[in-house]
Parts: C-alpha cells; structure tokens; sequence
C-alpha cells in the first residue's frame, strides 16, 4: 500500500503541473478578454492554488506514504483526500455537459482517462482509509 500511495503522490504533482497549460490549452486570453479584471484574475488565482493543493497533496504522499497509511491523523487525511476526490468524480459527470467531449475524438479521451484518474484516486484514498480503520 505504501509504495501504492507514493505512485499515486507522483500522479498528483504531475496533475499538478498540467494546470500550468490550462490557459493556452483553453485559450484564455481570448476567451477572458470580455472580462472584468477580477474575475480573470480569479480565475489564474484559483487555478493557480487547484494545483498548488494537488502539488502538496502529493508531495505529502510521496514524503508521508508510511505515516498516511498507518497514524490516525494520516487515516483521516486519507478519508478527507477520499470525499474530495470522489466529489471530483462526480462533478466529472453532472457538473460538466456532456456536449463538451461527446462526439470529440481527443476531449472523449481525456474525459474517460480522466475518469479514470477520479476514480483510482477515490479509490486509492478509500482503501487507504479503510485499511487503518
């Protein structure tokens, strides 16, 4: 389970630096240009500390793996890490429309991929979480 959650630490911080293509991928200065000055910035500012939050996620996996999997503490990370990504799952489904990647050859793939992802990280803090309580 350890070196389970020290992959899964690796996976974060790279999900982590995929945030930093977000405004060229999506065309945000374009798309921004419409808008008031705070919320552009809000938008850099948030995703900024999404990613900041995923980066030391995983860095606490990767450093802390023995401790999140075996001290109270570490159990109830693991639940906290568990309801967040599981709600992230969720709004995979029912926050975003399906018209966005439906019938897209690439945004089909990387819905399902990251589904995928949601679910092994849900499932990953879950089991973690169980096997201590």
């Amino acid at each position: 389970m350890e070196t389970l959650i020290k992959i899964t630490g690796v996976l974060l911080i790279l999900l982590s630096f995929i945030h930093f293509f977000f405004p060229k991928r999506f065309e945000w200065k374009k798309e921004f240009s419409g808008l008031n000055l705070i919320n552009k910035e809000m938008m850099y500012i948030h995703t900024f500390y999404v990613a900041f939050v995923v980066f030391l996620m995983g860095l606490l996996c990767i450093t802390s793996a023995s401790d999140l999997i075996t001290t109270r503490l570490g159990n109830r990370l693991c639940l906290g890490f568990f309801v967040f990504w599981a709600i992230r799952l969720v709004l995979q489904f029912f926050g975003y429309s399906s018209a966005l990647w439906k019938g897209k050859k690439f945004e089909t793939t990387m819905h399902v991929l990251f589904s995928l992802l949601w679910i092994y990280l849900s499932a990953m803090f879950l089991s973690a979480y169980l096997k201590q309580s």
